[in-house]
């Protein structure tokens, strides 16, 4: 049974977008090519969702893998988008990776829809439906000074050559 009313959309706070563009942004940074991460606008759903996906290649063959468009206009692509230049109204074919749903199911905000369209994982908490464990803080700087242990050197460590 639906918990809110049908009129109403159902649409990400600015906390999960957050989330979502970090996700993103890392599993950009994890796999070395960009992953897309677009809000698909809840006015024909009555839901918004969040899909990730690749952009492909120009040459690539997409026979063989479930393809999306990213993209055109008024898009909401969201996070730094992979580092590329996304011109206002650019398409992109990608390789359709996974999507989140909103869902107005009781004690279910989030579903996961994987690459065949099954949905996959249904959740009230956004961070265990994604990939990576994102928390609402930056984690603290890796400070290497800090080690004071007996084996702490200046300089490069004995087994690193200089050119």
């Amino acid at each position: 049974m639906s918990t809110s009313d049908q009129d109403t959309p159902l649409l990400f706070t600015a906390e999960e977008l957050d989330m979502l563009g970090r996700t993103a942004d890392a599993l950009t940074a994890y796999m070395g090519k960009p992953v897309l991460a677009e809000i698909v606008d809840a006015a024909e759903t009555g839901f918004e969702w969040a899909l990730f996906a690749v952009p492909l290649e120009t040459d690539e063959d997409a026979s063989e893998i479930v393809t999306v468009q990213i993209g055109g206009p008024g898009a909401r692509i969201i996070g730094h988008k992979g580092g590329l230049q996304i011109a206002d109204g650019e398409v992109y074919e990608c390789q359709y990776l996974w999507a989140v749903q909103l869902s107005d199911i009781e004690g279910v905000r989030f579903i996961k829809v994987d690459e065949e369209g099954d949905e996959v994982a249904w959740s009230d908490d956004l961070g265990s439906m994604l990939p990576f464990a994102l928390g609402s803080e930056p984690p603290p700087p890796d400070d290497d000074d800090a080690d004071d242990g007996p084996d702490d050197e200046s300089g490069p460590p004995p087994s690193a050559t200089l050119h």
